[in-house]
């Protein structure tokens, strides 16, 4: 089986920035469902879809807005060439704050008054709705796992897939698991032995630390923790500890901010290592500014994630991205993500034309799409619902490095980078 858990590295970047929940209320069930099996009048009325995105919240803006923006692009697109069987699609936007009362509102105002077909690109800091979109049978697509709820109820497809039993129970008995691929992977393609794990002082952050210490301890790496003050961090004394200590790598569970100041101070006390590695989130054009004091540690950034580099605009479907973005001013992997998310909603859609695009049949698209790619933007997408965990799993990662001139630049084929590595559970 081949797919990469991402579902921790994604929580635990917004748990970083955020540092904060919330909750919200019930709704009401209802059934807003025609047969899908049933042969319906072709019809022109527009097809509406909901996208819920954090754009305000404490994190600030923008921290979320990436998905949507890759959405939108995707649907933008696909109007100007006559829509889904002659239908445009009307893309109902809602930011909830990033509060769980402000989730329920979208949801409710999505779900229940729009009417939406699906939900697409779900970015929700606090997606507190979760439940009821599931209740109400709406397929929610593509969206990012920041939370647990991907791995929790059914009708509900993360842009990463689950293997979970999505029972309403999170993950098995309240427990997710990863795998140790990413530490594998430098340790085997470039020789990694020492790596460092930056945190705050600070109660998410540490935990994260210490899920990525685990990691690297299984993978039989010499570990070198490093923890900084959340309000005062100094960070050039860090950075002269790993370079003292010999750090290969470094992994961090610190904010962007944090890292554009850690990278810096390694810059000024000299520390050479073989890469300073980022997540998803951080996989932006954006890198020029937010390290434009610290080249040397800049261009020893390396990314992991589960899609193709939006960069490699060698490819096809990376390409037709790009051009469909080319207004935008920066772009990001989780723009990608979001319009690999809409794409996967408009392939469903399209195979429910001839009986009518209803919420049940394209649900049921989304429950037989064992290993979709959209167009190879995607590592093949596990839907499975496993009674137990895996112990050990064959997964696969995308890998990109910065370098000054060529941006992010991919390092391998993302279908054959590919580890058999143990699974280490987490709470989410």
């Amino acid at each position: 089986m081949r797919r990469r858990s991402r579902a921790a590295e994604v929580l635990a970047a917004v748990l970083l920035l955020a540092l904060s929940t919330a909750c919200g209320s019930r709704l009401p069930e209802r059934d807003f469902e025609r047969d899908g099996r049933t042969p319906a009048p072709r019809d022109s009325a527009p097809l509406r879809v909901g996208i819920i995105t954090s754009a305000t919240s404490p994190v600030g803006g923008s921290a979320f807005t990436g998905p949507r923006d890759g959405a939108k692009a995707w649907f933008d697109r696909l109007n100007a060439r006559g829509g889904i069987d002659g239908r445009r699609v009307e893309v109902r936007g809602c930011d909830d704050g990033g509060s769980g009362v402000g989730n329920n509102e979208c949801v409710h105002k999505l779900v229940e008054e729009d009417e939406v077909v699906a939900l697409v690109a779900t970015t929700a800091l606090d997606y507190a709705g979760a439940s009821r979109v599931s209740r109400a049978r709406v397929p929610d697509i593509g969206g990012q796992p920041i939370g647990g709820a991907y791995d929790t109820y059914p009708h509900l497809y993360g842009i990463y897939g689950s293997l979970a039993p999505r029972d309403g129970t999170t993950g098995w008995d309240g427990k997710l698991y990863g795998g140790t691929e990413v530490y594998r992977y430098f340790k085997r393609e470039h020789g990694a032995r020492t790596a460092a794990v930056v945190s705050y002082n600070q109660s998410a952050s540490a935990a994260y630390a210490r899920l990525v210490e685990r990691g690297l301890r299984a993978e039989g790496y010499k570990v070198v923790t490093e923890q900084v003050d959340f309000a005062l961090p100094n960070f050039r004394a860090v950075a002269a500890d790993l370079k003292e200590r010999g750090a290969d790598l470094v992994f961090d569970a610190i904010d962007g901010h944090g890292n554009a100041r850690l990278c810096q101070a390694m810059d000024q006390v000299g520390a050479d290592i073989t890469a300073k590695v980022t997540n998803v989130q951080n996989w932006t054009s954006t890198v020029p500014d937010a390290y434009k004091d610290a080249p040397r540690c800049r261009n020893a950034l390396w990314a992991t994630g589960a899609s193709r580099d939006f960069d490699d605009t060698g490819h096809p479907a990376v390409r037709e991205f790009r051009e469909a973005t080319k207004g935008l001013k920066t772009h990001s992997q989780w723009q990608l993500e979001g319009w690999a998310a809409a794409r996967w909603f408009t392939d469903a859609a399209k195979s429910c034309a001839k009986t009518g695009i209803t919420r049940a049949c394209v649900d049921g698209f989304m429950n037989r799409s064992q290993g979709y790619t959209a167009g190879g933007l995607l590592l093949p997408v596990e839907l499975q619902r496993l009674a137990e965990p895996p112990k050990t799993r064959e997964t696969c990662l995308s890998v990109a490095r910065w370098q000054d001139g060529k941006g992010w630049v991919g390092q391998g084929d993302m279908n054959r980078t590919c580890f058999d590595v143990p699974q280490l559970a987490y709470e989410p």
